[in-house]
């Protein structure tokens, strides 16, 4: 059994390694000081404690305390910038804000595109102790329609659940994408679980853009294109 477990962990290092590296490439093409300013906080970091071990003569655990301080110093920074970078990256994108809520955390059931018009702003939904998050990425005119029309159709459905409305974008009056989840933490929590879960069951009854969609029987079209709805 020990060798199994050693086996395992043996297997798992060179993914999680691989992980790191492809994260730092991935980060260093939109940071391209990331190494140097990681690297250096590490280096002053040790550099201070190890000299304050020298100045009242206890190097060793200066200098042991030093490295493990450097190490979690440098993985936090570089944790941020990588989020940032990660974030500029996806801004702008389609599907952008799905991708964000897919990550807000536990405790929240998340309907990627509930609506969407023929510009292709999206709203997407959220559920959880917060009540229902809608947000919203494309044109900030546009999607505001959207948001009125899936609010009214909510409030048929889920009348004792607060509506949060998010529209994504860097102008004045909207969240940017690297704010989202941010945002959506400070929610007040207002529902139990059971209220979250009763929510969800009549959401998913009502159905989403997804479900509603006509798909054709048989094979597709040549031209590939999804005949339109009603």
């Amino acid at each position: 059994m020990a060798r199994k477990a050693t086996a395992d962990a043996e297997s798992e290092n060179p993914g999680r390694l691989k992980q790191i590296a492809l994260t730092y490439k991935m980060t260093r093409k939109a940071d391209p000081k990331v190494g140097l300013v990681v690297g250096g906080l590490g280096i002053v970091v040790f550099g201070v404690l190890l000299g304050i071990g020298f100045l009242i003569g206890h190097p060793i655990y200066l200098g042991i305390l030093g490295f493990l301080l450097a190490f979690l110093a440098m993985a936090i920074v570089f944790g941020r910038r990588a989020e940032r970078a990660a974030f500029g990256q996806m801004e702008g994108q389609p599907g952008a804000a799905a991708a964000v809520l897919q990550n807000v955390g536990r405790g929240w059931t998340t309907t990627p595109a509930v609506a969407m018009n023929r510009s292709q702003d999206v709203v997407h939904r959220a559920v959880g102790k917060a009540g229902i998050v809608l947000v919203a990425e494309g044109n900030p005119n546009r999607v505001k329609s959207l948001l009125a029309a899936e609010k009214k159709k909510m409030a048929r459905i889920v009348v004792d659940v607060p509506v949060h409305d998010i529209i994504v974008g860097n102008e004045d009056g909207l969240v940017p994408l690297k704010k989202v989840r941010t945002t959506m933490l400070k929610l007040p929590r207002v529902l139990t679980g059971a209220q979250v879960t009763s929510a969800n069951d009549r959401l998913r009854a009502m159905g989403d853009l997804m479900s509603r969609m006509p798909i054709p029987k048989g094979p597709m079209p040549r031209n590939g294109k999804m005949p339109r709805g009603n």
